[in-house]
């Protein structure tokens, strides 16, 4: 087996987006390769409502996916094909834009005005594209949760890990999307097969991802020493820790323990066409989208 070195780690931006709601965006838009087959990856993480109230208004997509996991709060949530939901603590929706739609997201704060989640958005591939739009809204219960003898606890929101299988299906891009605890003072190995690229995005507590073979180095101003990285807790954090080739990922959890999102998913290697919330192939798919949106065609499937 061999451990993935870490190849970067940055703090996610802070940003505005929707109708002003302020977030942090840990990457997207730009060159996004390193990521592929993600495009996007944002943290709405809120406590003052006045922040987040306004939401994300009617807009469209087409040609990704977008993965919404909520941890507290709630977001309400509709589309141009009649759909509408509540995605409540813990729950998830897998949204396939496809060929088109249109939908509105706004988020609510919790009994004590807290908001917080993620949104993640998956490219589609070229002969996916303008396939049918179509949501799965997981409730929390439906996810599977495994708790390891060491304490270490992982949700599996989509793809397959220690015998389990999460609920959402059918994602072209092959993801898996786990939430992963590990307990003060214990270091765990996760397996993640070569072909996938990897990232883990920290969210509470600290803890080191490095090599165990590895010497320990001291953070510089200007970055960390080879294969490892050292995310102190602070408030605040939110670390987005990129790894290279490999097929496990190894983390040793600080006094507090760390959680953590561990994504991975297969490559599409394809060309990215990119204008705001539609992402296609070519210059021309995405004037054709435009030109669409503005006669009135845009949405295929009804």
């Amino acid at each position: 087996m061999s451990i993935r070195p870490v190849k970067s780690i940055h703090e996610a931006s802070p940003t505005m987006e929707g109708a002003g709601v302020k977030l942090h965006r840990a990457f997207g838009f730009g060159n996004t390769s390193e990521f592929d087959p993600f495009l996007l990856f944002d943290d709405f993480r809120n406590e003052r409502p006045e922040d987040y109230l306004k939401g994300f208004p009617w807009h469209p997509h087409r040609g990704i996916e977008t993965i919404t996991y909520v941890l507290s709060g709630s977001v309400d949530h509709g589309d141009s094909l009649g759909n509408r939901g509540t995605l409540g603590a813990g729950d998830v929706q897998w949204m396939t834009a496809g060929s088109g739609i249109m939908h509105q997201e706004m988020p609510k704060g919790d009994a004590k005005g807290q908001m917080h989640g993620f949104q993640l958005w998956a490219n589609l591939p070229s002969s996916l594209k303008m396939t049918e739009p179509r949501y799965q809204d997981i409730e929390s219960a439906a996810i599977p949760e495994i708790i390891d003898d060491d304490g270490t606890i992982v949700r599996v929101v989509c793809g397959d890990f220690w015998g389990k299988r999460g609920p959402v299906d059918g994602i072209a891009a092959d993801p898996r999307y786990l939430d992963v605890f590990v307990p003060a003072g214990v270091r765990k190995r996760l397996p993640v097969e070569t072909y996938r690229q990897a990232f883990a995005y920290v969210f509470e507590g600290s803890g080191t991802f490095r090599d165990a073979s590895k010497p320990f180095g001291v953070l510089t101003e200007r970055g960390t020493p080879e294969n490892e990285v050292l995310i102190r807790e602070q408030t605040g954090n939110r670390s987005l820790v990129l790894f290279d080739s490999g097929d496990e990922v190894t983390v040793q959890a600080g006094d507090e323990g760390i959680r953590f999102l561990l994504v991975s998913g297969k490559p599409l290697k394809e060309p990215v066409a990119w204008y705001g919330p539609i992402v296609m192939n070519t210059r021309d798919e995405l004037r054709q989208a435009v030109s669409e949106l503005n006669d009135g065609t845009f949405i295929k499937h009804r």
